[in-house]
């Protein structure tokens, strides 16, 4: 997922459904969360590391790896519409599918997708 601090979709639903995610699917699947600039302010890397790190670790305690996206590079590479946005890849790294947003319907896509992709939607 990329996702910006300033988003308030991406810190009010964005990451507490990856962290979701993450519980379910954890064990099964890789996640990574990617602090992007791209569609926000830009910030020099002293200014924006020290608030994403804190914001990872103390206050969100956020179980997958995070990234940072400082200059919307791999945003844009991938072609993102805005903030959240969801890329899922297979594991030799082909994307599969992609989702903007962090409202009820992304997440039952995302929630679906996963589900398929682990076998878990036949039990």
């Amino acid at each position: 997922m990329t996702f910006n601090l300033e988003c308030p979709g991406c810190v009010s639903r964005g990451v507490p459904f990856l962290k979701r995610l993450h519980g379910e699917f954890g064990d099964r699947v890789n996640l990574l969360a990617v602090h992007t600039s791209l569609g926000h302010r830009d910030l020099a890397r002293g200014d924006v590391e020290p608030t994403l790190v804190k914001f990872a670790r103390d206050f969100a305690r956020l179980p997958f790896a995070v990234a940072l996206d400082l200059d919307g590079s791999f945003a844009r590479h991938w072609h993102t519409e805005g903030t959240p946005y969801w890329l899922a890849f297979a594991p030799g790294g082909e994307l599969l599918r992609s989702v903007y947003g962090s409202q009820e319907n992304a997440q039952t896509r995302l929630q679906y997708l996963l589900e398929e992709w682990t076998g878990q939607a036949e039990e």
